[in-house]
């Protein structure tokens, strides 16, 4: 039990699962809204508006910043942990996604002409893997008020 209350005081550790949280939903109800349909991997599933990446990293870094301060090394390894997450998620898993939309238009392709019969029709790449850099700066400004918002609500 002491343990579920000390990672419930942690308010570092709340503000950057909330962050995730409150992004995936958000992520969720836009994709319901734009695509008309319930897609329950969107809850928990990478890619889409808002990056839930950058929420979560930014709420950590923002709420290390209020708890710690600008010169701690907690806030420095926040920081350039988000950096990194963020340039990630923009980046490499971006490309990623884009590379997989292009081989399961070629899967298609061969299914089409009867190529590569083995190829079990169900298993197609995930393309929704990345951000753009637009869903990454609203899910990093999600993240900092978040941060903010749990470090002064306690």
């Amino acid at each position: 039990m002491k343990v579920w209350q000390a990672l419930l005081d942690n308010r570092i550790l709340l503000a950057a699962v909330i962050g995730w949280t409150v992004a995936q939903v958000a992520k969720t109800v836009i994709h319901i809204i734009t695509s008309k349909s319930f897609t329950p991997e969107r809850l928990v599933g990478g890619g889409g508006m808002p990056s839930s990446h950058s929420a979560t990293v930014c709420a950590l870094s923002a709420a290390t910043f209020i708890k710690c301060g600008f010169a701690s090394t907690e806030f420095a390894l926040a920081f350039i942990f988000s950096f990194i997450v963020m340039y990630d998620a923009m980046g490499v898993r971006r490309e990623t996604g884009n590379q997989a939309k292009v081989i399961n238009e070629l899967r298609d392709l061969f299914l089409e002409m009867k190529s590569f019969a083995d190829i079990p029709p169900e298993e197609r790449l995930k393309e929704l893997i990345g951000h753009t850099p637009l869903q990454v700066l609203i899910g990093a400004v999600l993240g900092v008020g978040i941060g903010i918002a749990i470090m002064y609500a306690f």
